[in-house]
């Protein structure tokens, strides 16, 4: 995926929401830490949420590790979910918690449906049935990995 397309997109449609910029993430590896980069450049204010308890032991790899950790630093807020271990009903209920928590979304979708329960098609089709203002960022040539 050209990563820097899609900051370029990110960064255009955060810098359309205005102040004050409050950016929610889960923080998983692509485009959600570019997202919260991205929001952190701008001088927004970052809230993150994590899926488990078990996440940084289970889902945060080592060549990724100081990238997440620098992000968690950052971020404003912190809110673990009450799942014990990361796995597809614990990335559900994060998505659910994020949109819960937004006046708009912003997603790195190439608009096919979601390769498994609570991908980013399914988060985006959650967005839409609460009638949230969705931004899609998709740079041409950029290919699902």
């Amino acid at each position: 995926m050209p990563l820097l397309s899609i900051a370029e997109g990110v960064t255009k449609a955060l810098t359309e929401v205005g102040e004050p910029l409050v950016g929610v993430s889960c923080l998983a590896r692509g485009a959600d830490q570019l997202f919260a980069r991205v929001v952190l450049d701008l001088g927004g204010q970052l809230e993150v949420i994590l899926p488990a308890a078990d996440y940084r032991q289970r889902k945060v790899k080592p060549d990724n590790a100081a990238e997440f950790e620098e992000l968690i630093t950052r971020a404003s807020s912190v809110r673990t979910l009450p799942f014990e271990q990361s796995n597809r009903d614990a990335y559900v209920a994060a998505s659910q918690a994020v949109l819960s928590s937004v006046e708009r979304m912003v997603a790195v979708w190439d608009g096919q449906p979601a390769d498994g329960h609570g991908g980013t098609g399914d988060v985006v089709a959650a967005a839409h049935a609460r009638a949230l203002p969705v931004t899609v960022v998709w740079p041409d040539g950029a290919v699902r990995r």
